[in-house]
């Protein structure tokens, strides 16, 4: 519950930073830009978020022919996450690594790596599945699309501003409309939102990381697959590095970008030694 108000929060400060960098912009006109910027670019996240990821990252879809093992898993651990089942991609790479995306449960769709299968016995790897099932169910596909597209849409914004404030073309209208503008404005603009945007996006992330972590456990019926996986990934990944891109990275399980010290700030998971702890010890 508490994870779901605080995402549900963080997604309003979002949206109102998002009219709030319109406002600057253009004034009360700027705000309904911001409006409709963000509301074209969520509708494209919506419909369309999943076939460019997938088509990004070169996966490929297997049915029960091709991946028989692979397939039951999924179809099995969905049965118990009482979805319905969704299509299942490979990636062709070695780094071990795995993601789900989709609109809603109805067209979801949860992607693993080679790599990834290669280093799972059965009992990590449903661990790994059931996580981004929990995923799925918990409708968090839709909500990191739509954060990283209102934190895409602040930065965007703000880009613009930064070339309204190198022109001089939007200040007095600012003023008439009742805008927030200026050269503070600007400064907020130029230097703030788009920091404050992406630290939101993450926060946003995280919650939902260790919340799909809770639903995963239960799917599996236990933490300990999940745990272990967990901890198999923090290694492998350093070793061999998955060639992500930082737009996708908050779908992955474990984050291809995450750094350490002021980098952490800017990781779009919690440090896998918190997940790992929370998991055992919820058990």
């Amino acid at each position: 519950m508490w994870n779901n108000f605080k995402t549900f929060v963080l997604m309003l400060v979002l949206m109102g930073l998002c009219l709030a960098v319109g406002q600057v912009l253009g004034g009360r006109g700027g705000m309904v830009m911001g409006f409709l910027f963000a509301a074209v670019m969520n509708f494209g996240a919506y419909w369309f978020s999943d076939k460019v990821v997938l088509a990004m990252y070169r996966a490929q879809e297997v049915d029960p022919a091709k991946a028989p093992d692979l397939y039951r898993m999924v179809e099995k651990l969905a049965q118990k996450a009482g979805i319905p089942t969704p299509r299942v991609f490979i990636i062709p790479s070695e780094s071990p690594n795995a993601f789900a995306t989709g609109r809603n449960p109805e067209h979801a769709v949860v992607a693993v790596t080679q790599g990834i299968l290669r280093l799972m016995n059965d009992e990590e790897l449903e661990g790994v599945l059931a996580h981004e099932l929990g995923h799925v169910r918990n409708r968090d596909i839709l909500i990191s699309s739509i954060s990283a597209t209102l934190a895409g849409a602040v930065m965007m914004l703000a880009s613009m501003a930064r070339f309204a404030a190198i022109f001089g073309g939007l200040g007095g209208r600012d003023d008439r409309e009742g805008g927030g503008g200026g050269m503070l404005g600007f400064l907020f603009m130029a230097l703030l939102a788009p920091i404050a945007a992406l630290l939101i996006q993450m926060a946003i992330s995280r919650t939902r990381e260790f919340k799909a972590d809770s639903t995963g456990a239960e799917i599996a019926g236990g933490p300990a697959g999940l745990a272990q996986a967990l901890e198999k990934l923090g290694a492998a990944t350093k070793r061999l590095p998955l060639n992500a891109s930082p737009a996708t990275a908050h779908l992955f399980i474990v984050n291809p970008l995450s750094g350490q010290g002021l980098l952490s700030m800017f990781s779009t998971h919690p440090p896998l030694e918190e997940r790992i702890k929370r998991l055992l010890g919820r058990s």
